[in-house]
């Protein structure tokens, strides 16, 4: 029968038409040489001397029917392309369309055609160590009657199999807000990114069942969410005879079950129109196909759009509405983990071309956002961060980070939104958000209740969704601090500890943080402190590695060039000629995978050299923090972030151990991170920002104010009205003005010790401060203790 449709009329399918063809392209599908050089080499097969084997290898399907037969394969994975190419006929194109358009019921008839052809076939190995309780129910049976009886077994209880269907490469992947009631029963690919995943429960496929008085085996299919057991016995060669219906009892190792596991994919953010919000979609998944995804993949998902009514008191809610579901039967990484990338031949060329290169590290960092003019050093910094260091665990279970934590603090406009866009980009595993769009529960984990299984589940947020990946936070500085406080555990345990809802675990938060943010007031304001621009809490600081500070400085040369480069790249939409051939983000992916895979060390040399250069450091700081030009705190976690920076820069060179130049690179990025800000004071000429200089300041404008209110006091022989302590009491009073000492004080600034003293302690300085301050100013006859030292005068007021 022709299955060529005709215009305007509906296709009548003859089954068993189908099934025909659908045997045809089992039984004699061959695989393509390219495909099969790999099999014959790994079984020792010889094509020309042993031909007959090598013939049954290239049998693509019925090789691996074989497999299922000897207990080695469970999975049986029919592309749709294979049918394709095995015949040009007008049955096999029209046959491929069919299965596209209704796949639930072409799934039943290839597993009707693979269950003829598994009986013609006969296990090639002993299995005897594989057998399950079905065999040994189905030998039972064998042995009373004499013969395989396989009446009262169901069909799906003797496949030893799960069928999915592949499939075409040319077919499009749906946003999940494109997928249409027109797609109910059709194969489709789905695209989206895993935002929560389920444990693996055992799906109930199979019922069994004994009788306790005959011992018969009674077997139920169950096809849907909820079935009725069954209660009595239905053997009629037994019960029957005796007029006597047994009671049947379940027997769960004889009951087939399937793993099972239910996923919520959402929307990607390119997606989702113009003030909409993400879409998301149930996608269930049973057989070999668990456990292949987790929160935070972004995957194509092949499979068929089915409807799920409700059943019980939900249907009566719901009325009409049935929810929908995926039945996944193909999945697709798009960014796979480091660990699970694979190498092509031409791949592999271009990696050992780049690294036979002298200044690979260069021309990596300038690769990142080519776009982007200039920041070589934070560029650098980032390409680090992609890279990490080594994570070490002790003897005792403690564990040591080697994920690096970057911060990103500068004026507007310096494109630092565009370097966390484009790392989120280029990791395997990266998760953008921002500072105000983000809760605590958002970055952490939210307790919510599953429908399936109705208990109470954790859903991990942007941080648990970034695990062994990069987390982009924009705007950090826009965050509630009570919200950032759930990133100090994540910075440097690398855990999230939840206790919600009687639900108390720790969940695993493997990701490095790249922050970015802005100065308190905008931009940097030069006339206050560092610490107040920047304006994070020390605790939170000091978990970055590094913490640039990119400030917009104006000049002529470089605002010229910078001019240029945007311009170009808006005119020619790409970056303008550089130096150095960059290299495309599929190349830096594969080539940081490799040097993730090295573990470099840390000889004693190079172990001593590090510990000197700490201690250096630690001096430093010591003097800075003297002068009051500390901005940051050298700690122990300084010291291990210049062995992550070390490994790092090692592990980019393949190499097994950390030298000096690896240390002297990673303390110059340090230097460097803090250089714009040493650059900025030291063309500052504002005033000076030290305690004592501010005190100093306080108390002469005190003074100031108070000598604003005093007059010049008058010549003797005048008369000055001066009021008294009660209402309208007035006295008269002679001043001598023939005294000289008083007259050279007459315009002298002086104020109150108690009034200078509340004002210094309310600024935020201390007493101590105040009294060394004074002794200071004495010692320079700039001011003098009077009225028996309750009272500050300046003896020079132009000073």
């Amino acid at each position: 029968m022709s299955l060529v449709p005709v215009p305007g009329e509906n296709i009548q399918h003859d089954y068993d038409a189908e099934k025909g063809v659908i045997r045809t392209f089992l039984e004699k599908f061959k695989a393509e040489e390219k495909d099969l050089l790999g099999g014959l080499e790994d079984l020792n097969i010889d094509p020309v001397q042993d031909a007959t084997r090598a013939e049954m290898m290239q049998m693509k399907y019925m090789r691996q029917l074989q497999n299922i037969s000897n207990r080695d394969q469970q999975m049986l994975v029919i592309e749709l392309e294979d049918m394709l190419k095995s015949s040009q006929d007008d049955d096999v194109r029209v046959l491929v369309q069919a299965i596209e358009k209704n796949t639930r019921r072409y799934v039943t008839l290839f597993c009707e055609v693979v269950d003829e052809l598994m009986k013609l076939t006969t296990p090639t190995k002993d299995i005897d160590e594989k057998a399950e309780v079905i065999d040994v129910i189905m030998h039972q049976r064998r042995e009373r009657n004499d013969q395989m009886d396989q009446a009262g077994f169901p069909e799906q209880i003797l496949r030893r199999y799960n069928l999915y269907f592949k499939p075409l490469p040319s077919t499009e992947a749906l946003a999940v807000r494109e997928v249409r009631s027109v797609h109910i029963g059709h194969l489709i690919i789905v695209r989206g990114i895993v935002t929560r995943v389920s444990e693996v429960k055992p799906l109930l496929q199979v019922n069994a069942y004994t009788c306790d008085v005959c011992g018969s085996e009674t077997f139920q299919e169950v096809s849907n969410k909820t079935f009725t057991p069954l209660y009595d016995c239905g053997n009629a060669n037994e019960c029957g005879k005796n007029g006597i219906t047994g009671t049947l009892h379940m027997q769960t190792r004889a009951c087939r079950f399937s793993p099972f596991q239910e996923l919520k994919i959402q929307e990607m953010a390119d997606q989702v129109p113009v003030g909409h919000i993400p879409r998301s979609m149930t996608v269930q998944v049973n057989g070999n196909l668990t456990r292949l995804m987790n929160p935070g993949d972004e995957v194509h998902i092949g499979g068929i759009f089915l409807p799920t009514p409700y059943t019980g008191f939900q249907a009566i809610r719901a009325g009409l509405l049935t929810d929908t579901y995926l039945e996944a039967h193909d999945i697709q990484q798009q960014k796979k983990q480091y660990r699970e990338m694979l190498m092509t031949p031409e791949i592999q060329q271009k990696i050992t071309d780049l690294r036979a290169e002298p200044g690979v590290y260069s021309k990596l960092a300038e690769s990142i956002a080519p776009e982007i003019y200039g920041h070589a050093d934070v560029k650098k910094a980032l390409l680090l961060l992609l890279v990490g260091g080594v994570a070490k665990v002790t003897s005792d279970g403690m564990k040591i980070r080697g994920d690096l934590n970057v911060c990103l603090m500068g004026d507007p406009g310096v494109a630092k939104s565009q370097l966390l866009k484009y790392i989120a980009k280029i990791a395997p595993r990266g998760v953008y958000t921002t500072g105000k769009g983000s809760s605590g529960v958002g970055l952490t984990a939210a307790v919510m209740r599953d429908p399936v299984t109705d208990e109470m589940v954790l859903e991990g947020g942007a941080l648990v969704l970034a695990d062994n990946g990069i987390c982009c936070i924009d705007e950090f500085d826009k965050m509630e601090e009570t919200d950032r406080t759930a990133i100090h555990e994540v910075m440097e345990q690398q855990t999230i500890s939840i206790s919600k809802a009687g639900i108390s675990t720790t969940l695993n938060a493997r990701t490095s943080i790249l922050a970015a943010a802005n100065p308190l007031y905008g931009r940097y304001n030069p006339k206050v402190s560092p610490v107040e621009n920047i304006n994070l809490p020390a605790a939170l600081l000091s978990r970055f590695d590094l913490l640039f500070l990119i400030l917009d400085k104006p000049s002529r040369e470089d605002d010229e060039r910078l001019a240029q480069h945007v311009t170009y790249v808006h005119m020619n939409n790409h970056h303008p000629p550089l130096e150095q051939e960059v290299v495309e983000p599929d190349i830096m992916r594969h080539y940081i995978a490799l040097a993730r895979q090295k573990r470099p060390v840390v000889p004693p040399a190079v172990s001593s050299y590090v510990v000197d250069s700490y201690v250096r450091l630690r001096k430093m700081g010591k003097e800075n923090e003297e002068q009051n030009k500390s901005h940051s705190y050298t700690s122990v976690r300084t010291l291990l972030g210049v062995l992550r920076l070390a490994q790092a820069l090692a592990r980019l060179r393949f190499a097994d151990t950390v030298e000096h130049p690896d240390v002297d690179e990673a303390l110059r990025l340090m230097e460097s991170s803090k250089q714009s800000l040493e650059d900025e004071e030291s063309t500052n000429h504002g005033p000076d920002k030290s305690a004592t200089s501010q005190i100093f300041r306080l108390m002469k404008q005190l003074a100031g104010a108070g000598a604003l209110g005093r007059k010049k006091r008058p010549t003797r022989g005048t008369k000055q009205k001066r009021f008294g302590r009660g209402p309208n009491r007035e006295r008269d009073m002679d001043v001598d003005s023939s005294d000289d000492s008083e007259d050279e004080y007459a315009e002298a600034e002086e104020a109150s010790l108690v009034d200078i003293r509340a004002r210094v302690t309310t600024a935020g300085f201390t007493e101590s401060q105040l009294n060394e301050t004074i002794a200071q100013y004495e010692d320079l006859n700039v001011l003098v203790r009077v009225a028996n030292g309750s009272k500050i005068r300046f003896v020079n007021a132009d000073y």
